[in-house]
């Protein structure tokens, strides 16, 4: 047994998508779920608050100033609430990210067993694109796109990134964007990655990222929808960064994410078993109505970015015009990295 398993994660308007990232992690093996929303005008701090008296879920109001972000202000306030002490095992995520175990009974537990001794586990980023999607549509986003990164990715290594499941045992004091901060060294055992391979005894202190050129998921990914449609794309740059205070969000942010290369497609066996999950939140009295209400607003969002200036409807039409991210080949990639240790 793996113990008490905890997703941390800080959110502001994923109404339309929350019960189904809800209903995928208790399928994938997630016991409890310990949420901080911020300024949320969609209704995603009511449905948590229902999710809450529910169950399962504790919810923490994450309120104002931000001055570094609101995610940054969670992750200081988490590890005092009595949901992440009492955990086993933790895994940060955010509301885009969709755990992907490719062992077993593809859960969480499956992959600590697979790895006994393990102080932690990283999952490694596969971008998902949005394969030329342009409405917004009330849909699992695990069942609409399908189409990713190639297995080995050379370029770029944001793309590249990793989440992190870490044992609660002390090893670590807190918990970080992408891996856990401050490991005790004598407490440390072993740091594997999502293709089981055991990471160097540095790696608490190193990049964030796994190295480009390699197949990193054999065990398990994370697949991140981070585009989604069009549309709500557009409705995410308005969001803004929940790591910064300002908005990153543009078309940059696009083209280094939209990779549409392979079709991958071995998350729907969990959206299978997590669908009964779904429905039965859905049906609720209380969250059904407010998850309509979600989706309702994210479109009226989206009519109301356009008809405000000039500058979204531009970059809707960048959108459109854009085509899927080309992945660099090996020379290519490495060119660039040349340049760049020589800068």
């Amino acid at each position: 047994m793996s113990g008490t398993l905890l997703a941390l994660t800080c959110v502001k308007n994923e109404g339309a998508f929350l019960l189904e990232w809800i209903a995928h992690h208790r399928a994938c093996g997630v016991d409890r779920f310990l949420v901080f929303s911020n300024d949320c005008a969609d209704g995603t701090d009511a449905m948590l608050d229902r999710l809450q008296a529910m169950g399962g879920l504790d919810h923490v109001r994450n309120q104002g100033p931000h001055p570094q972000g609101p995610q940054w202000a969670a992750l200081k306030a988490a590890p005092r609430h009595p949901a992440y002490r009492a955990a086993d095992w933790i895994i940060g995520l955010d509301a885009d990210e969709f755990v992907n175990v490719a062992i077993g009974e593809r859960t969480l537990p499956a992959l600590i067993a697979a790895l006994p001794g393990a102080s932690a586990v990283t999952l490694t980023w596969r971008m998902f694109g949005n394969a030329g999607v342009e409405a917004f549509e009330d849909a699992p986003v695990t069942e609409t796109f399908r189409r990713a990164a190639p297995r080995v990715l050379h370029w770029p290594w944001r793309a590249q990134q990793v989440k992190t499941l870490w044992r609660n045992d002390g090893t670590w004091a807190r918990p970080g964007v992408h891996r856990p901060r401050a490991p005790d060294p004598a407490r440390v055992a072993a740091v594997f990655d999502g293709a089981g391979r055991r990471l160097p005894a540095d790696w608490p202190a190193q990049r964030s990222f796994s190295p480009p050129g390699q197949d990193h998921y054999a065990l398990a990914q994370i697949n991140h929808y981070a585009l989604g449609a069009m549309q709500s794309y557009l409705v995410k740059c308005d969001r803004g960064r929940a790591n910064r205070a300002a908005s990153a969000f543009d078309l940059s942010y696009w083209v280094e994410r939209n990779f549409c290369d392979e079709e991958d497609a071995s998350i729907l066996p969990l959206a299978a078993r997590a669908a009964p999950l779904r429905a039965a939140l859905r049906a609720d009295p209380v969250l059904g109505p407010l998850h309509d209400a979600a989706v309702a607003w994210r479109r009226d969002r989206f009519a109301a970015l356009m008809a405000a200036e000039e500058g979204w409807r531009a970059l809707y039409g960048r959108l459109l015009m854009t085509r899927p991210t080309r992945a660099l080949t090996a020379p290519e990639a490495a060119r660039i990295w040349r340049h760049g240790r020589a800068g």
